[in-house]
């Protein structure tokens, strides 16, 4: 085993290799301190990486680097991890998170220690996995995954930060930046998708777009959830992704959205034609299965939006549509929010802010409001000297 040499640092040593006799070579630098009475060592490729890892040592961090590899780290904590919530993680959540990782993640890291994976290294994955045709949807399930792994290793001790923290994900110039405002359909998309989608499908759609549902909370829609009585309405309790039942993403996504007379009509007439019982999805296959919302993108939407021009759209545009509708109306962010069925309506604000009027507005209202007589030197009118022209016709 090679000799560690000092160096002008205490603490840093230079392991050189046995044959290396060239001052300027590629050898490695080794941290040496001491932790609960035990000497520890840390390796790093550069000297100023060894001076970084001393700095974090002598600012109060002293335990070591963990030396697990990420395959081993992944495999326990996929079988234990709870979620960060009181609410838990479910096993459909687990499964994706599997699957997101067990690819083409675990080919490139699964041999690395988790320590030292960094962050250009997540964004050179990142780069890689959107070159070969990933969404970015399922980047951002990679993510979820990874940076719920990485926040586990560090609150366990395990490692001292995350490699995840600011990196995002690189945009698709087909799909748009992901951190780009909400993009809905205008009117005029929206009716030439609706022309271009088959028949069978334009209630579909169209109730998308009035309800403003997530795709997930649509597919897991039963006729027991819709109400056509006097006041009609849609009861959203319950989602459905890839033939997996779950519960809602949050309390607040358990709502009760009305429907319009239009709307509850052509519900009435399909319920009609399709009803197989209250269990029975609303809208469901040819045979009366739950649709899959990956066999709908890529057979019904994809093809539609193409035809009408409108390539980007998702399923969620038609729910940043029905947010756009809504706010046309005039209806507040608080409303909106429910509506949704969004956990803070700061959150709905910060996602259609743009949707709103921008600027401040014009200022006429206050001239109204504040009872000011434009071009007059004199003070706004008060009840007092409201009555002082009375006054003094009545002492005449």
């Amino acid at each position: 085993m090679a000799k560690l040499t000092k160096t002008s640092t205490p603490g840093i040593f230079r392991r050189h290799a046995k044959d290396c006799s060239d001052r300027r070579c590629d050898c490695s630098y080794v941290v040496v301190w001491r932790h609960r009475g035990k000497q520890s060592t840390e390796t790093h490729r550069t000297f100023a990486e060894a001076r970084e890892a001393q700095g974090a040592r002598q600012s109060g961090e002293t335990r070591p680097a963990a030396k697990i590899s990420f395959e081993d780290y992944f495999s326990e904590w996929i079988k234990t991890y709870a979620g960060r919530t009181a609410r838990g993680l479910s096993e459909n959540s687990r499964a994706l998170y599997r699957r997101a990782v067990e690819g083409r993640v675990m080919k490139e890291w699964g041999t690395w220690k988790l320590a030292e994976i960094e962050p250009t290294d997540v964004r050179r994955l990142y780069g890689d996995l959107r070159g070969e045709g990933v969404s970015t949807s399922g980047l951002r399930m990679v993510r979820a995954a990874l940076s719920a792994l990485f926040a586990t290793a560090v609150e366990d001790g395990v490692l001292r930060s995350s490699p995840m923290l600011g990196v995002r994900i690189p945009a698709d110039t087909a799909e748009g930046d992901e951190d780009a405002p909400a993009k809905t359909l205008t009117r005029e998309e929206l009716r030439l998708f609706l022309a271009a989608v088959d028949d069978d499908w334009h209630l579909f759609f169209l109730f998308l777009t009035h309800t403003g549902l997530r795709i997930s909370e649509a597919i897991g829609l039963r006729w027991e959830h819709i109400e056509l009585g006097r006041h009609p309405r849609v009861l959203v309790r319950e989602q459905s992704y890839e033939g997996n039942r779950q519960r809602l993403k949050s309390r607040s996504g358990r709502r009760e959205i009305p429907l319009s007379p239009g709307m509850a009509d052509q519900l009435r007439v399909h319920r009609r034609d399709s009803f197989k019982g209250e269990k029975a999805p609303v809208f469901a296959t040819s045979t009366g299965s739950e649709l899959r919302r990956s066999n709908v993108a890529g057979r019904v939407l994809k093809p539609a939006a193409k035809a009408a021009g409108v390539p980007w759209a998702s399923f969620h545009s038609f729910r940043h549509t029905c947010a756009s509708l809504l706010f046309d109306e005039g209806r507040n962010v608080k409303q909106v929010s429910t509506w949704l069925g969004h956990s803070d309506p700061s959150f709905t604000l910060s996602t259609y802010v743009h949707l709103l009027d921008d600027g401040v507005g014009g200022a006429d209202f206050l001239d109204d409001a504040l009872r000011v007589n434009t071009g007059s030197t004199e003070g706004p009118q008060t009840t007092a000297n409201e009555a002082t022209p009375q006054i003094a016709e009545t002492a005449k």
